[in-house]
């Protein structure tokens, strides 16, 4: 396929929107915004659409598992935004996530 690596640069927008609904979700429940509650469903939803939208052009052993990258973006989210401890184990166990992923694309 001509433009694969955009479906594949999809896959990890459609990741992030996840993560990202799920930390504003995380943030409603301490602020109590209801913005922050209307931009998680916002965010969620994007990721929803491009999941459909992805699962009609990529195969479905890849679309499935790449949800896993949400672990990625919650670990870089859990860092940055809550200021979490993020050990060895942590890291080592999303490595092994994309290294799995990799598997799948190649």
């Amino acid at each position: 396929m001509k433009n694969e690596w955009i479906l594949y640069a999809l896959l990890l927008v459609m990741t992030l929107f996840g993560s990202l609904g799920s930390v504003l979700f995380k943030a409603f429940t301490a602020n109590k915004q209801l913005k922050l509650l209307l931009a998680g469903f916002v965010s969620y939803g994007l990721g929803a659409l491009l999941n459909i939208y992805l699962l009609g052009q990529l195969p479905y052993t890849l679309v499935m598992p790449a949800n896993a990258l949400t672990f990625l973006w919650a670990l870089i989210f859990a860092k940055l935004v809550f200021k979490e401890t993020v050990g060895i184990r942590k890291i080592a166990g999303v490595a092994f996530i994309i290294s799995g992923l990799l598997l799948l694309v190649s």
